[in-house]
């Protein structure tokens, strides 16, 4: 396996949701005429879905290969804001897992980065994310897909709780952090990249700093946190 099978809206999301494929040409454009014509056209239409298709691959490949020590032995997986799921089909494919999507259902009209206090941006589609995942092999039985605004949030322990790009990197990581807490043990392996990784001191026995991200506007460390404190 070399790419992912997607189509034209899922390229058109995996843009939105990761900036670094749009290139520089798309990139230019969005400077150029704002965030509104390159959500909803230029990233939509003006794309090349088999080249998104093949990169979107890579990087999740990437990801997972920094990430998967992680994962061995681990079967329940949280996923906040995991975009259309790449990297939990490339998980899956090592080895059978059982995930729990927590997702946003739309797309703003202009998607904006950077912090977002009220966790008001989105930029996914559970439908399409649902296609995607069964597309790429990943069997209906074992995931469950939840809207974060409609869907009452499930009480269980999981053993992986994932959210690169997302949690406390968009949004403050207080609108979960109560949640978090009662779906974890001290063994949980809790995964995100942060723009204030001494902040976590106070909330996890263990923090551990596992990259760090300095090319970009929004700096940010990936951190791995197990164990709150009590």
């Amino acid at each position: 396996m070399e790419t992912f099978k997607i189509n034209r809206k899922i390229a058109h999301l995996i843009i939105l949701q990761r900036i670094e494929l749009s290139g520089k040409f798309l990139n230019r454009l969005r400077r150029i005429f704002g965030r509104y014509l390159f959500t909803n056209f230029f990233s939509r239409y003006l794309i090349n879905v088999k080249y998104i298709a093949k990169m979107y691959f890579h990087l999740m490949n990437k990801e997972y290969l920094s990430l998967r020590k992680y994962f061995e032995g681990k079967k329940y997986f949280l996923c906040i804001g995991s975009g259309v799921g790449g990297l939990e089909v490339i998980i899956n494919n090592h080895s059978i897992k059982n995930f729990t999507f927590i997702e946003k259902d739309y797309v703003s009209k202009k998607v904006k980065y950077g912090w977002d206090s009220l966790n008001k941006e989105g930029y996914n589609s559970i439908g399409e994310l649902d296609f995607f995942l069964q597309s790429n092999s990943l069997k209906r039985e074992n995931y469950k897909l939840l809207n974060f605004d409609l869907d009452s949030l499930p009480i269980r322990k999981f053993e992986v709780i994932l959210s690169l790009y997302s949690l406390d990197y968009h949004y403050d990581f207080e609108i979960y952090k109560d949640y978090l807490a009662k779906v974890s043990d001290k063994n949980t392996v809790i995964i995100f990249d942060t723009i204030r990784p001494d902040y976590f001191l106070k909330i996890f026995e263990n923090v551990d700093i596992i990259k760090e991200e300095n090319k970009t506007v929004h700096k940010s460390k990936r951190i791995v946190c197990r164990d709150f404190k009590k």
